[in-house]
């Protein structure tokens, strides 16, 4: 009997009406297991996954690949999404023995979760052969098997220890990071590392807060770069906004295009912030079009943000996305058409798949004559028409509550430095104004939704569907970046509610998830017992939980005075600082929070009447050094510290900056503050 048709993850959804007697993860399955005293087959995987698919398509809907498995396991379906616990356990089971890992990720475990045997993909013959020998073992060759599982877990209990070594994140260490990136640094098509390329989003913000710090140009250069490159391939999508999860090959070109929430959040921030301090256009393009991907295209009204979009199209990779010369004369015109063709590097013998392109930006479109970005924009117009009536792509939506805290601190960041910017010279003002309008909206959804649905008796939960929360619990990246996300509407929206709540959440992470030495582990101390508990430091798609958890405690000592979040911060930081200075392009979060406290970071309260208009609130975020906060309102305004005590200064707006605990005199005109923050 298959168990899925009640889950509330997509994922489990795809595969409720295959010939397998899939459990969901639950102990009532390992019970199955040890009373049939058979092993256990655990398949992990996410929604938007094209070799899950393809998996599913060759394996999992076959009869009698199905038998095979009913006959000799129980078999276990897990969203590594929803429960990222699990996930991270049996992939680095699955590191530790292959020396790689990927989904769809396939284990054989004993009946108490042990793993055996590990691996990814496994065409259908190999597969099934893999479910015979397997089976065979377990019958047969009970003893190694066991001695086996033993070893693999010794393996991974130790590379999730914690209470190693630790040392200060000082400024020598995040120098030698940023070295290190730019040894990696591929000069000639941006990004670090070799095919597949994925968006390196959290080393990026590094690079540009040690640049802020430092004034490095080596490091803004990376990033620009890097931003442009991106922007300009088809990982990016020219037509509508957001970016694929990663590059095929090495120069952006190709996609695997399932486009993720928490990669363009992250990309979000980079384009975001790289606008904020050189004024790129095509930052600030790129940027616009990015929130605007993020409230049309992922967000539930009422809920959040939605965690994908699937990479394939009824059951083709690309079909929604992939044109030929023909296809665009065919909604263009002959002129248009061709024209088209030569902007998007769209060619006869095609960069995809059977003579078809994926879009690339081969001209530029932000520094040129208006008539010419006119014809762009009516050209890009036209074909997203032409391309909304093709089939369109699945979308997972299931919200997850990290990912959506990743989401609502880039929204606000964004509408910050708009803000900075807009002009009614601006000759696409009332597109930016829409975009703001919609952004605003679907991120404090977002955040509604987060502080009154996942937020259940002082603990969050880590996903919901369709306005119901999950029973998946809350894992520590989930309490970080909901905690950044909260202390990042506070300085939007002065609200003290925020702020309140941020507070929470750190406390129920400091008292549940503390391990020896400083650092945490993902789970909680009264979550479910797998056969690890997992600590991972590094960042890899996402922010590890501990450099999460670590810029929520930064960002909320700042806005509160309160020392114990920064201590707690520092130790924690000292316990990811020695893979810092030698694997930086694992560690990006943890230094660009490491820039932040380097930088001290800065506490600028701005007591005005008018916090959305006033020239003094615009020059603290235009040069608010790395990491710093930023809080505008009226004086002694009730729930918010940083206005606490602080009045106007002869009935004009006044500049507070304080650093460390610091404090300078109040300022009151933009000069003085901006010499202030250099």
């Amino acid at each position: 009997m298959n168990r899925l048709a009640g889950a509330t993850s997509p994922y489990l959804l795809q595969h409720a009406d295959n010939p397998v007697d899939w459990w969901p993860w639950c102990d009532e399955a390992f019970a199955e297991a040890k009373r049939r005293d058979v092993p256990v087959l655990i398949s992990v995987g996410y929604a938007a996954c094209h070799w899950c698919h393809v998996m599913a398509h060759e394996s999992f809907e076959n009869e009698h690949v199905g038998a095979l498995m009913n006959d000799d396991f129980v078999s276990i379906k897990v969203d590594r999404e929803e429960r990222p616990d699990v996930d991270a356990v049996y992939m680095t089971a699955t590191q530790a023995m292959t020396g790689q890992g990927g989904w769809p990720m396939t284990v054989f475990a004993t009946p108490d979760g042990t793993p055996f045997f590990c691996g990814t993909y496994f065409p259908r013959e190999n597969f099934v052969r893999l479910l015979q020998s397997v089976a065979t073992a377990w019958r047969d060759q009970r003893e190694e098997v066991l001695r086996q599982g033993a070893a693999v877990v010794e393996a991974i209990g130790g590379a999730q220890a914690v209470g190693g070594p630790s040392t200060p994140l000082d400024a020598p260490l995040l120098d030698a990071a940023a070295a290190n990136l730019a040894g990696e640094y591929d000069a000639t098509n941006g990004g670090f590392g070799r095919a597949p390329k994925f968006p390196p989003h959290m080393n990026l913000l590094f690079l540009l807060r040690h640049h802020q710090r430092t004034g490095d140009p080596r490091s803004l250069e990376i990033v620009r770069h890097t931003a442009e490159a991106m922007a300009r391939g088809g990982i990016y999508d020219q037509l509508a906004g957001g970016f694929a999860r990663y590059s095929v090959d090495a120069h952006w070109t190709v996609p695997h295009f399932e486009k993720m929430l928490y990669d363009n959040a992250l990309l979000l921030r980079v384009y975001t912030q790289l606008w904020r301090l050189t004024g790129d256009p095509l930052a600030r393009r790129v940027a616009r079009d990015t929130a605007r991907f993020l409230a049309d295209e992922l967000h539930r009204p009422g809920e959040g943000f939605a965690s994908a979009l699937d990479a394939d199209t009824e059951g083709v990779e690309g079909l929604t996305y992939a044109w030929t010369p023909a296809q665009l004369v065919e909604v263009l015109g002959e002129e248009d058409g061709h024209w088209a063709a030569d902007l998007f590097a769209v060619t006869v013998e095609g960069t995809f798949e059977h003579g078809t392109s994926v879009l690339r930006l081969a001209r530029d479109v932000d520094d040129v004559a208006p008539e010419i970005r006119a014809r762009w924009q009516q050209v890009v117009g036209r074909l997203l028409t032409a391309r909304d009536n093709r089939p369109q792509p699945a979308r997972d939506d299931k919200v997850v509550a990290a990912w959506n805290g990743l989401a609502i601190t880039a929204l606000v960041e964004f509408q910050q430095v708009v803000a900075l910017y807009a002009s009614p010279k601006d000759e696409d003002v009332n597109l930016m104004e829409g975009v703001v309008i919609v952004a605003d909206g679907a991120m404090r959804d977002a955040a509604e939704h987060l502080a009154t649905v996942h937020l259940v008796d002082g603990r969050l939960r880590r996903v919901s569907r369709g306005g119901a929360v999950g029973e998946p619990a809350g894992v520590l990246e989930d309490y970080g970046c909901v905690a950044e996300a909260f202390c990042a509407l506070h300085q939007l929206t002065g609200e003290g509610r925020w702020l309140t709540l941020a507070g929470g959440l750190l406390d129920t992470a400091l008292e549940h998830f503390a391990a020896p030495g400083g650092a945490f582990y993902d789970t909680a101390d009264d979550a479910e017992r797998l056969v690890t508990r997992p600590a991972d430091p590094t960042d890899n798609a996402t922010p590890s939980g501990r450099s999460a958890l670590i810029a929520g405690l930064v960002a909320y000592t700042a806005l509160t005075g309160e020392p114990r979040y920064r201590e707690a911060a520092e130790v924690a930081l000292g316990t990811v600082a020695p893979i810092v200075g030698q694997h930086a392009r694992f560690t990006g979060y943890a230094a660009t929070v490491g820039e932040a406290l380097l930088s001290g970071p800065y506490e600028i309260a701005v007591a005005t009447d008018d916090p959305t208009g006033d020239p003094l609130v615009a020059a603290a975020h235009r040069h608010a050094p790395p990491g710093a906060v930023v809080v505008a309102g009226r004086p002694d305004q009730p729930g918010v510290p940083l206005l606490a005590d602080r009045p106007l200064v002869d009935g004009r707006s006044a500049a507070y900056v304080c650093r460390g605990f610091v404090c300078q005199r109040p300022v009151t005109s933009v000069e003085e503050l901006v010499a202030e923050l250099r």
